[in-house]
């Protein structure tokens, strides 16, 4: 299993230098979570890097009634920016992240993800180059929602899906509601008029993106 393990790890994090690797291998658990389950909640103390190796997570917020904030979605091959922050600070998290498809993530020390910044450049590299990327589409997020209307925020929000899972959106329109702090029935009338441009095709189970940059 290892070995199986080494090879996906080379292929998702090819930049890692062959030390680096080896105590990844060593001292780092691989947690497989299944679609719907939690890797990070509100509260707790993260006491570990989260890497993603297979699979699809959404990072975001929630508030007292339940309600969500999409923050940004992580691919394999990435990290989760604010866990290592809050790892770093010893500090309660104030995100969650939920698996949005069957996954497997790579749970690094807090205190082993400390001494590879000055240890492996490599690592140091992935760090900053993980900020620098969360930061950016967390900006995007905000402008988002600060600067553009809801038939705007709607098709930023496919466009964001498309990147990460394909031309098929596999969510009712009321969690697209949910996400956009909306209503299903507001939701359905913006993916209508998207549908009749041409832009998407709504199925029973699933949106089917064909061009939304003609929109």
């Amino acid at each position: 299993m290892e070995h199986i393990h080494k090879d996906v790890i080379l292929h998702r994090f090819p930049q890692f230098e062959q030390p680096l690797l080896e105590e990844i291998l060593k001292h780092s658990t691989i947690r497989e979570v299944e679609e719907g389950d939690e890797v990070l909640r509100t509260g707790q103390y993260i006491r570990s890097t989260v890497l993603l190796l297979s699979g699809l997570l959404k990072v975001y917020r929630e508030d007292d009634e339940g309600n969500e904030f999409l923050m940004y979605y992580l691919e394999p091959g990435s990290a989760c920016a604010l866990s290592m922050m809050c790892t770093a600070r010893n500090e309660q998290s104030q995100i969650m992240a939920k698996a949005v498809d069957a996954s497997e993530v790579i749970l690094i020390p807090s205190h082993l993800s400390e001494q590879w910044l000055a240890k492996y450049k490599s690592w140091h590299n992935f760090v900053i180059a993980s900020y620098r990327q969360r930061f950016e589409e967390l900006l995007q997020t905000l402008d988002s929602i600060a600067f553009k209307g809801l038939d705007e925020r709607l098709l930023f929000y496919l466009k964001r899906h498309v990147k990460v899972s394909g031309k098929e959106i596999r969510l009712s329109h009321q969690q697209i509601a949910d996400e956009l702090n909306s209503s299903r029935e507001v939701i359905s009338r913006l993916l209508k008029k998207l549908e009749q441009t041409g832009a998407i095709t709504l199925h029973r189970n699933y949106i089917e993106v064909h061009n939304l940059d003609k929109v």
